[in-house]
This record gives structure tokens, sequence and C-alpha cells, in this order.
């Protein structure tokens, strides 16, 4: 729910112009949205992980927690849009920098035991579909993620255990695309990623699961040539 209130309020904002236009009978301005375009985005990334820990010999000791992960983001984006009448097909790819993370509650309260998850980078390639109101483009998304992930158990003060890895995974969201003028355009996104789970193996029958999955919400601005 946190994530279409977010998403909502800033589609709402970039939106807001064009389709002021169309409730005083201006109709939407016309624009050529094919060709390639670079451009930047920021945003904020924030979800739940959860840990599932297992000792497959022993069914009764098994034990689930869940916490929040939550941190900014930042990165650039290049993709191309060929118009067909209202129509827009498109592929992009991005890259962001990232510092979402988030630890759980003690394991076992009183032990120390704790576990956290922490993204530091993730991109996409993706394929885009949307309908054009004139400088005004509604679209979906979808397609393959990839980013650097470490899940972490620390067992008390003493140990330990952790796992970085560049998971592969995938990604679907929609967003909203405002011209600005002929070359630059404005966008709010967003999307859903799964990088997929992780273990982590204490021993030949010990270990624990994370699951890497998470929200963004980003603005944006694009450059078309």
């Amino acid at each position: 729910m946190r994530a279409l209130l977010l998403a909502s309020a800033m589609l709402t904002v970039i939106g807001g112009q064009a389709f002021a236009a169309d409730a005083v009978g201006l109709g939407p301005a016309a624009h050529d949205w094919s060709g390639v375009y670079v451009g930047g985005h920021l945003g904020y990334g924030f979800g739940k992980t959860d840990a599932t820990y297992n000792l497959p010999n022993t069914p009764a000791i098994r034990g689930t927690q869940d916490y929040d992960v939550d941190g900014f983001l930042g990165g650039v984006q290049i993709g191309y849009d060929y118009q067909v009448n209202s129509a827009v097909l498109g592929i992009e790819a991005d890259i962001s920098g990232a510092d979402i993370k988030g630890h759980s509650d003690e394991v076992n309260v009183g032990g120390g035991d704790v576990y956290d998850t922490k993204v530091d980078w993730f991109g996409s390639m993706r394929a885009r579909a949307g309908y054009a109101f004139g400088s005004t483009l509604v679209y979906g998304t979808g397609g393959l993620a990839i980013g650097g992930v470490e899940n972490q158990y620390l067992d008390g003060p003493a140990d330990s255990y952790s796992e970085k890895n560049t998971k592969i995974g995938w990604t679907i969201g929609a967003g909203l695309e405002q011209a600005i003028t002929d070359h630059w355009s404005a966008n709010a996104e967003y999307r859903y990623v799964d990088l997929r789970d992780q273990t982590i193996n204490y021993a030949p029958n010990s270990n624990t699961t994370f699951d890497n999955t998470f929200s963004t919400v980003r603005i944006g601005m694009n450059y078309k040539f």
C-alpha cells in the first residue's frame, strides 16, 4: 500500500500539468516519442526481507524473521522508444548505486543474534510498452534485474556468517513520463524487484535462506536525441 501511495503522488505531480491542459479544453500537445534517450534518476527503495532458519534433520527447529529494508538510490539510464500512432514500444537499461539495508530483531532474545541485508547496487534490462496522450506517456515495464546483495547472520558478539553475491532476478512496474520540450522529459516510476533467494550455510545441516525483494519509487529526467 505504501508503494502505491508514493508512486501515485509522484505520478500526479509530474502529470498534473499535462492533464490541466485537457481540463480547459486545449487537448494534449503533440510529441514524437521515437528515438534514443539518456538520463538520470533518484529514488527510494523499501520492502521486507524474510530470513528462514533451517535444520533439515530436525524439522521442529525452524524459524522465520521478517524485517524492514530501506534506503536511497540514484543512477543513470539509456533507452530507445518507437512510436506507432499512440502506441509506444521501447527498451531501457539502467544502473543504480544504492544504500538499501536493514536488520532483524534478535533471533534469540538476549543472545545478540541478528540478520542483516544490504543492497549496494542494482540494474535492469527491460521492455517498455505504453500509450501516449500527446506529450504524456503512461507505460508498463518489466524484464531482467541484477544486483549486489549481502546477507549476514551475526551469531552473538563473536561469530558472523555472510554471503555477498551478484544476484540475477526480475523486475516489473509502471510509470508516467511527461515531455517538457522536444528533447527533455521528466518521469516517475514504481518498480518491484526480486533478486532471488540467497542461503548462508553454517554447517552441513544448518542454514538460513534470505529472500531479497524490495520496491522502488523514483523520479528522473531524460534527454532524447
